[in-house]
């Protein structure tokens, strides 16, 4: 398989309120629990209406990081039909990458590793929710001048919004670091024992 090889287009950290926007920052420091500094950081996290177990449950924090590319921002733009540049940090990620263009499709258990020696691991697709939805319709106007709907990023981005995933090993991501990207694969055994 070939190896995919992408860049850290930009860095964001979500430091305090309920926001849905990041900041830019020059890197992020990644510890076992999340990033130093941004509000998701945490071994576990309280769930909410919709989620996999009851609203309130605590559980596994499988959400310490989210990431989007920059190939994706644009189409989710064209597909909005913005008149300004959409960011980054406007739809709430703490990383944007260049040169993987198909990030949301990455199966779970697939690694990004960066020079540090830093390791993310995918957890799984970042859903849009309703409400980044209705933000980026009071933030950004369309090129018609028609007001966007509350849904347009949803309908914009359900294929494209990115990963969401947890630190497999810790370490500084600068933005401009190489970024490598090793795609989960079934172990040979198991793959073996399907073929019987």
């Amino acid at each position: 398989m070939k190896l995919i090889v992408g860049r850290v287009e930009s860095v964001y950290l979500g430091r305090t309120g309920d926001d849905l926007a990041k900041e830019p920052c020059a890197f992020l420091q990644a510890e076992l629990d999340g990033f130093v500094g941004d509000r998701h950081r945490s071994a576990a996290r309280r769930t909410w209406e919709g989620d996999k177990q009851p609203e309130g449950t605590t559980r596994r924090n499988e959400r310490q990081w989210s990431a989007i590319s920059a190939e994706e921002l644009a189409a989710i733009e064209q597909q909005m039909d913005l008149k300004e540049h959409l960011s980054a940090a406007s739809v709430g990620v703490n990383l944007c990458f260049e040169g993987i263009p198909e990030l949301s499709q990455l199966p779970r258990g697939t690694i990004l590793k960066f020079p540090s020696g830093a390791e993310l691991m995918v957890e799984e697709y970042n859903p849009p929710c309703l409400e980044m939805g209705q933000k980026l319709a009071a933030m950004y106007t369309s090129n018609s001048g028609e007001p966007l709907a509350d849904t347009a990023f949803s309908q914009a981005s359900k294929f494209c919004h990115g990963l969401v995933g947890v630190i497999e090993v810790a370490g500084v991501i600068n933005a401009g670091d190489e970024v490598s990207v090793v795609r989960y694969q079934p172990p040979i055994w198991l793959t073996r024992l399907e073929k019987g």
